[in-house]
């Protein structure tokens, strides 16, 4: 996948993602065999560690999904470990206004652009200083995505997409929900309609969106309002969702037992 993958995918449609929670590296490497466009790992929800990332990091390298990190925070000490173990595309939770793009986009860049610190000779991002050019070069390859998930940063998206050094952005339905008080329900009117204002509003600016659909009906309403990456499910849904499948198949019940929303 190029570098600005989340402006699609290559027949023309969405880029297709799978959110990666289990913080395996076996199972990473197994989704990344499965033809999806990126694969997002989480470490903000999930039980991952710098090692865990960098693991599921190596798994999927030399695969055609690209791996698109989510950190636990955008403090400058967080962007900096998961950049220097090789994470080229952060996905940068609860960003709700300029000031904290711009905060997060000067961890990300080494002096005088930014405040990320330097130690690329021990860096699997450098190969270990072995790309020479690192130094100069990495300020221009790695790809930050703003995730709005607040009606505060509904209301900040200009200002958010508007930020230098922001890529794209991302809408956390789920959390967007939730602070707009419809608790798992993504698929709630005011939360459809603030998702679609967000869409709008970043492709005026020209940078692409894109979201997590907990099913196929949101996924669709995702791409009708223009978003550019989704992802559609999650690899703790497909193991949970097929091992519910098995066994409600081989007790002979008639229906599936049903999982909770969101994701």
């Amino acid at each position: 996948m190029p570098a600005d993958w989340f402006t699609g995918g290559a027949d023309g449609g969405p880029a297709i993602g799978l959110w990666l929670g289990l913080a395996n590296a076996y199972s990473a490497e197994l989704c990344a065999t499965l033809g999806f466009d990126w694969l997002l790992i989480d470490a903000e929800h999930a039980p991952n560690t710098v090692r865990t990332v960098l693991h599921q990091l190596q798994a999927i390298s030399g695969t055609a999904s690209t791996a698109v990190v989510r950190p636990p925070t955008t403090d400058a000490d967080t962007i900096k470990r998961y950049l220097d173990i090789g994470a080229r595309h952060l996905l940068l939770p609860m960003i709700d206004n300029a000031e904290q793009a711009r905060d997060a986009v000067a961890a990300s860049r080494y002096p005088p652009h930014g405040i990320r610190g330097v130690g690329s000779a021990l860096a699997r991002a450098s190969e270990w200083g072995g790309q020479t050019d690192y130094l100069a070069t990495a300020n221009t390859r790695i790809r930050l995505i703003a995730q709005i998930e607040t009606p505060a940063a509904v209301a900040a998206v200009d200002d958010i997409v508007g930020t230098d050094g922001i890529d794209a952005v991302f809408v956390g339905l789920s959390d967007l929900a939730a602070t707009m008080g419809h608790l798992g329900q993504p698929a709630h009117p005011e939360v459809q309609t603030a998702f679609a204002h967000v869409v709008t509003r970043a492709r005026r600016a020209g940078k692409p969106v894109g979201t997590l659909a907990a099913n196929p009906a949101l996924a669709r309403s995702a791409e009708d309002y223009g978003c550019r990456f989704i992802a559609v499910g999650t690899d703790v849904g497909l193991l949970a969702g097929g091992g519910r499948r098995l066994l409600a198949q081989a007790r002979g019940m008639a229906d599936v037992p049903p999982t909770a929303g969101g994701y």
